[in-house]
């Protein structure tokens, strides 16, 4: 425990200071509030002292490098190395994204990070009648393995880790990935980055789903096993609670809510008799980082502790690599404005020194004029150099949690962890995170907190400079947005019926049966059929419409 040095007599200073300087400066100047909070609704007393943290236990704060990790997974953290950069991006065809990846790598960009078009993402391909108007317009299109080779055009793969934000369909631009490497001779065990791959996160937030519940998690399951035993240095999952931020969650359920699909997870992978450290080492997660500066900070190191003992004791890790919460951190979309919209370079900026002051792996920074379309190349530079000055001038990557210690920062830190097992306990007594998410209560959760944000920000209560604050009447927008090529969906329909010009139909018909045969044994692991699949020139339409006959599709029951 912490040591109480004069404790009572601090009571007795707070209590005196309270009743007289406060007391005497409230008579003349009130306060903004009778009441303040954070962002996320937990109460922020007038000033903290050590008084507030006597109840922590000193290992729960610990040290950098070390169980429970509170300050972060790494021991020397930003002063060995700098976090990823990792700007996103995903536009047109693969062409296109290969060039915007080459303007980032050149200017200093340290990973790369795909946007995926909406038929992408939702496992159709580029000429079925669903796509028509939607193809490369907010991501890449990407429908065979020939459009991954397009994409990662003249790029060292194993050099530079790639993310590719996709769910419902991500085994299958793994599996693309896997062939596109081993066909440049790359070893797979050299292959560094992730598929997001987080099915359950869109069934309660994100509403991108192809099949029913149990497949998708068992699609999920396969990936990780997969990726144990064939690609050790690749994060088979990014566990997110980016977008259940986005959706409208308050920051508390953008932790928590992760963690019970974590577990879900877990539960799954051990059932086909690996270790939990056979794969726990390369599960990743993915957050926010929003515009409550110390909350956020607060947010990311209780969510590392409380990992480390769900790790720990709940499934008996014994490896410290199974316990080091690593993260991806993106600044918050949901924040950006269109009015004045420039000063999202400033939101950005704060926002990003609270991921790294938070302990990020990897760090994406939104570009100023995203409330408007796919960000400018020169939106994006901006927002690259804002992650730049905060590692190369700011020296706050010299001192490892720099913030540690802080009475506000490890107070807020504990009750986030406190509140974080209070919703997990909660999810298991009223029967897991399957049977809840059928049943709406994550997303009710969600709702409920969105539209009170929404009134909030509607009648004042939250300040929005440019929108709510600081308004500027009659403003004019002379932005310059990104535009989209008109030829994208011709270029990318083209290509698609090359392929299938090109491929055998004997033997894609041959392996659609085989992956019939392999989906309806849940034993089996689905990753090898759609690999030799992608191999042969099937496209993501074919495997998606295949499984669709077996699986059928989901229909989310909606609650009020």
């Amino acid at each position: 425990m912490i040591k109480k040095l004069e404790s009572p007599d601090l009571r007795a200073e707070v209590s005196d200071w309270e009743q007289r300087e406060v007391k005497a400066f409230l008579a003349r100047q009130k306060e903004k509030k009778e009441a303040f909070f954070t962002g996320g609704g937990f109460p922020v007393k007038r000033t903290y002292t050590r008084v507030d943290i006597e109840d922590i236990p000193e290992e729960d704060i610990g040290l950098p490098g070390r169980f429970p990790f509170t300050r972060g997974p790494y021991p020397t953290m930003y002063r060995s190395r700098n976090w990823t950069m990792r700007q996103i991006a995903g536009f047109g065809t693969g062409e296109d994204t290969n060039q915007r990846f080459k303007y980032l790598i050149a200017n200093g960009q340290t990973g790369l990070s795909v946007d995926f078009d909406m038929p992408t993402l939702m496992g159709y391909d580029s000429d079925h009648p669903m796509c028509e108007g939607e193809v490369g317009r907010e991501g890449v299109a990407i429908d065979t393995v020939a459009d991954m080779e397009a994409l990662f055009a003249d790029i060292d793969l194993e050099k530079i880790s790639v993310s590719m934000t996709i769910n419902p369909s991500a085994w299958i631009l793994l599996a693309m990935y896997v062939v596109l490497a081993q066909k440049r001779g790359f070893d797979l065990n050299k292959l560094s980055g992730t598929i997001q791959a987080d099915i359950l996160k869109e069934y309660q937030a994100q509403k991108e789903y192809c099949f029913p519940i149990e497949p998708s998690v068992r699609i999920v399951r396969d990936c990780i096993t997969y990726c144990a035993q064939n690609m050790k240095r690749y994060n088979p999952i990014n566990i997110s609670g980016y977008h259940i931020s986005e959706a409208g969650s308050s920051p508390i359920h953008e932790v928590a809510f992760p963690l019970c699909n974590l577990i879900t997870y877990v539960d799954e992978v051990l059932k086909t008799g690996l270790e939990v450290d056979d794969f726990a080492p390369r599960l990743a997660f993915f957050f926010v980082c929003q515009t409550d500066f110390f909350e956020e900070i607060a947010k990311f190191r209780a969510v590392r502790r409380a990992y480390a003992k769900i790790m720990r004791d709940r499934f008996g890790a014994k490896n410290p690599e199974s316990m080091r919460l690593r993260f991806h951190c993106q600044t918050a979309a949901a924040s950006l404005t269109r009015p004045q919209y420039k000063i999202n370079i400033v939101r950005t900026a704060f926002q990003a020194l609270s991921a790294v002051l938070g302990g990020a792996q990897s760090l994406h920074t939104n570009g100023m004029d995203e409330a408007f379309a796919i960000p400018t190349e020169e939106a994006m530079k901006i927002a690259l150099r804002t992650q730049q000055i905060i590692a190369e001038e700011t020296h706050v990557t010299d001192v490892v949690d720099p913030l540690g210690g802080s009475y506000f920062v490890e107070r807020l830190t504990a009750d986030y962890e406190k509140k974080i097992f209070e919703i997990i306990d909660e999810v298991e007594k009223l029967g897991g995170t399957v049977k809840l998410i059928k049943e709406g209560w994550f997303q009710k959760h969600i709702a409920d907190y969105a539209y009170d944000t929404a009134v909030r920000k509607a009648n004042g209560q939250r300040a929005v400079v440019g929108v709510n604050a600081y308004v500027e009447k009659d403003e004019k927008f002379d932005v310059e947005i990104h535009p989209h090529d008109p030829t994208t969906e011709k270029r990318q329909i083209d290509r698609l019926q090359r392929v299938r010009r090109e491929r055998d139909p004997a033997r894609i018909a041959a392996l659609l049966e085989k992956l019939v045969e392999v989906a309806s044994d849940s034993a089996q692991n689905i990753m090898p059929v759609t690999i030799d699949l992608v191999r042969e020139g099937a496209s993501m339409g074919d495997i998606i419409e295949t499984l669709k006959k077996l699986w059928g599709t989901y229909r989310e029951t909606p609650v009020f």
